[in-house]
């Protein structure tokens, strides 16, 4: 096998990159001042590399720089390890034969891509041991070492992870670098056990006598493996640190020799990376359980809240309960929006990967579909959606049920204390004068003037009454109690008015004699008295506006009750006019007796009284109305502030969606330009989230100052955060398919223009712009590209491109099926060969095999996963490799 390795003639360089290669190797020639140990183990190593090529030739060398001078036996030696032929050698004796001679050998060095840093033929000829030690690494370098691969490494970082991996179960064995790390023998013996365990016992091996492990490794080498005794196990423990080129040459020599082990390491690797995808696709399953139970456990405990519409009694509690809503929808909701996009995303990217990697599809556990999770999601939306509206409506019903209610008891108390101050049973009639009985009849056709004037207002408490019942107040009944005590009340007055008027009128026929200037002022101070409290009552009413405009209507109806105060005030004059007048008549004809107007309560204080009062009412109500009108002012910059920036976020976002719509169909540039721009889009939207959380303030200002309507915008807060919401998801979901086809396009090989091919078709027979092609869509597109259809061929291919059924073809699954039978991927055969590799032949596998072979946990993974072997020349703990292969790829029940 050594030979054959040696005797390629074909030079292939495994570095990848020659000039690393090559400034490696200056840097190696460039140190001339070899320590006199490792000149010592490079002169016998290297002697003894160059005699285990020479004997082929039947020759050999005994000192390396005096045996190489006239250049003969160094094209001998490039002959035997390159199989090709040389130039014809000189055969003179003379200075400049020999140059020649060594020149041709350093010229074919050259010709195989490696470049001599300072060695010269004159070097050679003269017998510069340093600089013939230095020619002999080059030709070791290039000719036993350079072609070593190891996974995606080679040369001397290839040997050395050969080295690790080859020795990585053995205890007390840790390969670092090719000196230290060999002092004590055991890697040698590793090595050697690791092939041939029958020539070692590794387990008598003792680290503390490190002679005996070297003298043992170098003597079975010898005589087994029919590797040369190249080093000296006393240089290598006496030397603090070895040469590096002397072990490296010595331990390439077990690589060639044991290069028939390549087989079934390759095997292994194959294994391994099968074994790692299915672990890794494992624990993405395992993931998406855990994180769609968890999203499903906040669903159903989040939708109850939100369907239940029971109202609470007090404004706080419904206010607090709006607040409650707001958190929902601005710190618990929008992190669940993201879990459920990120599980749809970790969701197609699994199934993506087992697709490429030739896995059954994954089914999540009954209930915890991706269609699943959708549906419970609209569940809770639909719950969501219009309970913000309930809010708020029973909010304005509270605020209008406590005016009603204050409004209620400020009448109700006016009506009672007017009803208070009345005394209708009295018989003071009956020891009246004329004079008096027909001031009592005059007095009491005053109240009941001013008794049906009440009667309006006790209307207005019983409506008031009416409508709290309608609108189911929480304290209606205290508030019916109250009312129908005032009706009750009404009731009595008009039975006792009616008493009294009847005694009056059957004293007056007794009674004759009237006065007429006291019965013009009762007549007339007692509408304008009851004009004075209606007056007051209306400008200590209360009131409760929404918009400019209603303020305005009762700044409107205040200017016009101020220009009927002169009006007010000539009548006022007049009554107390016929006041003024009574003083005069009684002061011109000597009138002594004690004149009091039995005809009306009402006196001239308490005109003036009630008309100071009037008069400060007035301004205290206009600067009510001016600072509700301030109010409602503030309230419309709250709109207009909220307006302004709604209408520019909502076309905002609008625009980011056709841009992103637009990006994902284009066709002309890379799949990595294309998830460029949505990344800066990503990043953009991102960046715009501040507008959001300011918009969200600027709203709640407006909700906590009631302000229930906004007439400068058609965007309400919801629009905003549902197209926010809707933007964000596009944008993920859109970056993960095309990261999801970049996928795909790397692990099936396929070129750009291939992807522009198929992205062209998709889009041109993407006739409804939908995203997908219908049934007859893709028919015509793959008459188009070739194909000859027949119905039963083509509802083949509709089971593979839907299999479920929804009469669409995504473009992700058009890939698929452009590529599926070009695909270079694993499958179970395979991984049966490979298995048969590692098992010589055998239709079953030991567990000793596997941990030998395989990484420790890999091993462990398919022990614990592999089926026992019960088929025809079992053994004891054989496993069946060939069951759990297929199980691997969905192809049996295991």
């Amino acid at each position: 096998m050594m030979t054959q390795i040696e005797t390629t003639v074909h030079y292939d360089n495994g570095f990848g990159d020659e000039e690393d290669y090559m400034i490696q190797e200056d840097e190696w020639d460039r140190d001339m001042l070899l320590d006199p140990a490792w000149e010592k183990q490079q002169r016998k190593t290297f002697t003894a590399w160059c005699n285990s090529h020479l004997r082929k030739a039947e020759t050999q060398i005994e000192n390396i720089e005096d045996d190489f001078r006239n250049g003969l036996k160094l094209m001998l030696l490039l002959e035997v390890i390159s199989g090709e032929r040389l130039p014809k050698p000189d055969r003179g004796k003379m200075r400049f034969h020999k140059i020649a001679n060594v020149n041709k050998a350093l010229d074919f060095i050259t010709s195989k891509g490696v470049k001599l840093v300072s060695i010269g033929a004159e070097e050679i000829v003269d017998g510069n041991v340093k600089m013939t030690l230095g020619m002999i690494w080059t030709i070791i370098l290039r000719f036993a070492i350079q072609d070593i691969s190891v996974e995606e490494t080679s040369a001397k970082e290839g040997l050395l992870l050969w080295c690790q991996r080859k020795t990585a179960p053995y205890r007390n064995v840790n390969v670092q670098n090719f000196h230290v790390s060999w002092k004590d023998g055991l890697a040698f013996c590793a090595l050697i056990h690791r092939h041939r365990p029958d020539l070692i016992d590794y387990a008598k091996l003792n680290k503390d006598d490190p002679m005996g492990n070297l003298n043992l490794a170098f003597e079975i080498a010898e005589k087994h493996l029919d590797i040369p005794k190249m080093l000296d196990a006393e240089d290598i423990i006496n030397t603090p640190k070895p040469d590096e080129r002397a072990i490296m040459t010595y331990v390439s020599c077990f690589y060639h020799a044991f290069a028939g082990a390549e087989q079934a390491e390759t095997a292994a690797n194959r294994i391994c990376k099968v074994l790692g995808v299915n672990q890794e696709n494992e624990k993405l399953m395992e993931e998406y359980e855990r994180l769609a139970s968890e999203l499903l456990e906040w669903i159903r405990r989040t939708t109850p809240w939100l369907e239940n519409r029971a109202a609470e009694k007090t404004m706080v509690e419904m206010q607090r309960k709006l607040e409650d809503f707001r958190d929902y929808r601005r710190m618990h909701k929008p992190p669940k929006v993201q879990e459920k996009c990120q599980l749809e995303i970790s969701f197609n990217t699994l199934q993506t990967k087992l697709r490429i990697s030739n896995r059954p599809a994954f089914m999540p556990s009954e209930g915890k579909m991706v269609s699943d999770i959708s549906s419970a999601w609209q569940g809770l939306e639909g719950a969501e959606k219009g309970y913000e509206e309930w809010l708020l409506t029973e909010i304005r019903r509270l605020e209008r049920l406590d005016h009603l209610a204050e409004k209620f008891c400020q009448k109700a108390t006016t009506h009672e204390t007017w009803a208070s101050e009345l005394i209708l049973s009295q018989k003071d009639y009956e020891t009246a004068t004329l004079t008096e009985v027909r001031a009592l009849l005059r007095k009491h056709e005053s109240f009941e003037s001013d008794l049906a004037a009440h009667q309006d207002r006790v209307e207005q408490i019983a409506a008031i009454a009416q409508e709290l019942n309608e609108l189911d107040y929480h304290g209606v009944a205290a508030v019916n109690q109250r009312c129908q005590s005032i009706c009750d009340l009404w009731d009595q007055l008009g039975t006792l008015t009616q008493k009294r008027r009847e005694a009056l009128e059957r004293t007056e026929k007794l009674l004759e004699t009237i006065d007429q200037l006291f019965l013009e002022f009762a007549k007339r101070s007692a509408p304008f008295n009851n004009w004075m409290e209606g007056a007051m009552e209306d400008l200590q009413d209360m009131f409760i506006v929404h918009t400019i405009d209603e303020v305005h209507s009762l700044i409107s109806a205040h200017e016009q009750f101020k220009a009927t105060l002169p009006e007010a005030d000539g009548e006022r004059q007049a009554i107390l006019g016929i006041h003024n007048e009574v003083q005069k008549i009684s002061q011109s004809y000597g009138i002594k007796a004690n004149l009091i107007n039995l005809y009306s309560t009402i006196t001239t204080e308490q005109l003036l009284a009630k008309w100071d009062k009037v008069k400060k009412l007035v301004p205290q109500r206009e600067g009510s109305l001016h600072e509700e009108l301030a109010r409602q002012h503030t309230n419309e910059r709250l709109r207009q502030q909220f307006a302004a920036q709604a209408n520019l976020i909502g076309p905002w976002i609008q625009t980011r969606m056709e841009e992103i719509g637009r990006c994902s169909l284009e066709v002309g540039g890379t799949l990595e330009d294309q998830m460029t721009q949505l990344k800066q889009f990503e990043h953009v939207i991102l960046t715009y989230k501040p507008n959001i959380d300011k918009l969200e303030g600027d709203h709640q200002h407006i909700q906590e100052s009631l302000v229930f309507d906004n007439k400068h915008t058609n965007y309400t807060m919801e629009h905003i955060r549902v197209g926010w919401e809707l933007l964000l998801t596009t944008i993920a979901r859109t970056i993960n398919e095309i990261e999801t086809q970049i996928l795909t396009r790397d692990a099936k090989g396929i070129s750009q223009e291939q992807m522009h091919e198929f992205r062209s078709s998709f889009n041109h027979f993407d006739r409804k712009k939908h995203g997908a092609m219908d049934t007859d869509d893709f028919r015509a597109c793959l008459i188009s590209m070739g194909y000859d259809l027949g119905e039963v061929e083509f509802a083949r291919i509709m089971m593979l491109v839907d299999p479920s059924a929804t009469g669409m073809v995504s473009f992700q699954s058009f890939i698929d099926f452009m590529t599926r039978e070009t695909a270079d991927m694993d499958t179970a055969e395979q991984v049966v060969a490979s298995f048969r590799i590692l098992a010589a032949d055998k239709p079953y596998i030991l567990v000793e095999d596997l941990r030998r072979e395989l990484p420790p946990d890999q091993a462990e993974y398919c022990i614990l996963r592999m089926p026992h072997y019960s088929g025809p020349g079992k053994s004891a703990g054989a496993l069946d490799y060939t069951a759990f292969s297929t199980a691997l790829y969905g192809e049996s029940d295991l």
